[in-house]
């Protein structure tokens, strides 16, 4: 395995020199930093986080911390935080919490055993409290403020008042709102605040469903919407704040000879990948989830401290027309 001096040897350069370039500290010219990198690439050279971090009060390491990878929000997610990370020279530690509170100590031991340099906490409930006493600045994604040095949202309100304005303009009449995790607030519960304002503006019928926490953690809903479909007959358009909801939709529409979108109409929120591969491709809100990400990231280098205020920040979103309506 390469060492320090291995790249100094290679390099012609101090090992002073080169500690300075992987920690970025004071001047280095380009062409020195070119030097080093091409250098550490010939000998597969891994810079020791660890002993760096040493040094230091923190280590080049960013933590994410999200209820579950398996969902393909997150996993979309985290593949654009650690590409924003990569190109600032940070790695990221990636931390499944389970969406439960009892993993807090846990990883919360992780973070200090890492001196990670900043959290990215997309977990619904898990305190940001505890966070704020181990002096790291954390960033949170689509939930609840609470002491995070910045809070970054898509406009969830607008996004809902799209889909359901869309939906009407197609001519629906009875439309189901499939909403969010009963007993758990959060930013995206206002997709449905921005939903039913435009059927109560255009004075449509409409039914407000929230669905149960093991509901979203299995993200299964077939079992759910088959019964509300059988439930509500005259059902001729359906808004899911989640695009695995909508997709299951598009399935149980199929399962019950519901045709789509001549007889009932779909739409989602999040425009993950997988929106334009069902059968039919769904309609959805785009949410902005690579500048999120590279938002996250931006805001966690230029902290100055993490006494700083907390911003808030809400990104447009847009509505993203395909064949389920």
């Amino acid at each position: 395995m390469a060492t320090l001096k291995d790249v100094s040897k290679e390099t012609g350069l101090s090992i002073g020199t080169i500690s300075r370039v992987l920690n970025n500290r004071g001047y280095i010219s380009q062409e020195t930093k070119d030097k080093v990198t091409e250098a550490m690439a010939k000998l597969n050279y891994q810079p020791n986080e660890l002993a760096r971090s040493l040094s230091k009060q923190s280590s080049s390491i960013i933590a994410l911390i999200v209820p579950s990878i398996a969902n393909p929000y997150f996993a979309v997610l985290a593949r654009f935080i650690e590409e924003a990370a990569t190109r600032a020279g940070y790695q990221i530690l990636l931390m499944n919490s389970g969406d439960k509170g009892e993993r807090e100590p846990e990883l919360l031991s992780i973070c200090q055993k890492h001196r990670v340099s900043g959290i990215i906490l997309c977990s619904g409930r898990f305190s940001t409290i505890p966070l704020k006493k181990l002096n790291i600045p954390v960033v949170t994604i689509e939930r609840a403020q609470e002491e995070a040095m910045a809070s970054i949202e898509c406009d969830n309100a607008q996004g809902g008042k799209l889909a359901g304005e869309h939906l009407i303009n197609q001519g629906c009449k009875h439309l189901l709102l499939i909403s969010s995790v009963q007993g758990h607030a959060m930013p995206a519960d206002k997709r449905s605040k921005g939903f039913i304002s435009a059927c109560e503006e255009r004075k449509v019928e409409y039914h407000d469903i929230s669905y149960s926490q093991v509901i979203f953690e299995n993200m299964d809903y077939v079992d759910f919407l088959t019964n509300l479909l059988e439930t509500f007959p005259l059902t001729d358009g359906i808004f899911c704040s989640n695009d695995i909801a909508a997709s299951q939709a598009l399935q149980v529409c199929a399962k019950l000879k519901k045709r789509v979108p001549e007889e009932i109409k779909v739409i989602g929120f999040d425009d993950i990948p997988f929106a334009r591969m069902t059968v039919p491709p769904l309609t959805t809100i785009h949410q902005p989830i690579k500048e999120m990400a590279q938002y996250a990231i931006m805001s966690l280098l230029n902290s100055n401290s993490i006494e700083d205020q907390t911003t808030t920040v809400t990104m447009s979103v847009s509505l993203v027309k395909r064949s389920s309506t």
